[in-house]
C-alpha cells in the first residue's frame, strides 16, 4: 500500500471532487484517478461515491480514509523525530492560524518568537477553524489556532479569551442601545463568517438556544467585506470585541451582547501523544511567558 495513494484519497475525500483535489496536490486527474483505482483494486471494493457533483466515501471507504489519516500523521511524526535527531527540522514549525483574530493575538507572539530564535522558519497556513482542526488532525501542522472547547485528540494552551460584540448599522432602530439580547435581533437579518469559521456555529447555536431562527442575509470569510455589508445596513454582524476595535468603520456601532455573553476563547492545540518538534514546544513557551 503506497502512502502516496492514501494521501490522494484523503484529500479527494476532503475537496469532494478529482479536480479539486488534483489541483490541491499539483498533480492531474488522470494521475488522482489512477491512485484511487490502484487503492480500490487492492481493497477489492469501491471506496468512492462517484456522483456527478460530489465525491462521497463508500462504507468501505469511510473505514479506509480514518486509517489512512492515522497512518499519514503517524508518518509525519516518525519523519519530524528522525530529521530533528539528524538535525534537519530544528529549524521550522508549521503553524495554522486563524483568520479571525490571528492578528491581534499572534503578531506579538511571533515578534517575541522571532528575537529568540531568529533561525526558526516559521511556515503559516491561514485557514477556517475546520480546515485548521483537519490539518492538525493529519498531521500536517504542528500547532493551531483554535477556539476553545476542543475534541479530546487535541491538546491545548489557552492564549486569551473576548466576549463577542454585535456590529450593527448606524442607523439601526437599536444602535443607540448600551446593550442587546438576542431575543432584540429575532427578526433582524445577520451577516455572518461562513460555516467554516467557528463562530458562525457560535452565533447561530446561540440564538437557537434562545428559541430563535436566525436570519442569515449574507456569509463570507472577509471581515472587511462583512463590515461593508452592515454598514449599508444589510443586517448585523458579530466579531470577537478586540477583533472588532481593530476594524473599526464609519457607519458602524458596537454594542455588547447579553443573556448570556458569547466568549470567544482562542488556544494553541496539538495532537495529543503526538511528537511536538523543538520549534512548536519553544513558540508554546514564548506564548506562555506573554500570557
Amino acid at each position: 500500500m503506497e502512502m502516496r495513494n492514501l494521501r490522494v484519497l484523503v484529500e479527494v475525500i476532503r475537496q469532494g471532487g478529482f479536480t479539486d483535489a488534483a489541483r490541491v496536490l499539483f498533480s492531474t486527474q488522470s494521475t488522482v484517478s489512477k491512485a484511487i483505482k490502484a487503492l480500490e483494486d487492492e481493497m477489492g471494493v469501491p471506496l468512492l461515491e462517484r456522483g456527478s457533483r460530489h465525491v462521497a466515501p463508500t462504507a468501505a471507504g469511510a473505514i479506509v480514509h480514518r486509517q489512512a489519516l492515522r497512518i499519514l500523521a503517524a508518518r509525519e511524526d516518525l519523519l519530524s523525530e528522525i530529521a530533528e535527531l539528524k538535525g534537519l527540522r530544528r529549524g521550522l514549525l508549521r503553524l495554522g492560524l486563524p483568520r479571525v483574530g490571528g492578528d491581534a493575538l499572534f503578531a506579538p507572539i511571533f515578534a517575541r518568537f522571532r528575537q529568540r530564535y531568529p533561525g526558526i522558519e516559521v511556515q503559516l497556513s491561514e485557514h477556517g477553524s475546520a480546515r485548521l482542526r483537519e490539518l492538525l488532525h493529519s498531521g500536517e501542522l504542528d500547532l493551531a489556532g483554535l477556539l476553545l472547547p476542543v475534541s479530546d485528540e487535541f491538546e491545548t494552551q489557552e492564549l486569551g479569551r473576548e466576549p463577542v460584540d454585535a456590529l450593527l448599522p448606524a442607523s439601526h432602530r437599536l444602535a443607540t442601545r448600551d446593550s442587546l439580547r438576542f431575543s432584540d435581533l429575532a427578526d433582524t437579518p445577520l451577516v455572518l463568517f461562513d460555516t467554516g469559521f467557528m463562530l458562525h456555529a457560535m452565533v447561530t447555536d446561540a440564538f437557537r438556544a434562545h428559541r430563535l431562527t436566525p436570519q442569515v442575509a449574507a456569509q463570507s470569510s472577509q471581515i472587511g467585506f462583512m463590515l461593508e455589508l452592515v454598514a449599508a445596513g444589510i443586517g448585523v454582524s458579530f466579531l470577537p470585541r478586540l477583533v472588532a476595535h481593530m476594524h473599526r468603520r464609519e457607519g458602524v456601532v458596537q454594542i455588547p451582547v447579553g443573556d448570556p455573553a458569547l466568549e470567544w476563547r482562542m488556544a494553541l492545540a496539538w495532537r495529543r501523544e503526538a511528537y511536538l518538534p523543538h520549534a512548536a514546544r519553544a513558540w508554546l513557551d514564548v506564548a506562555r511567558a506573554g500570557a
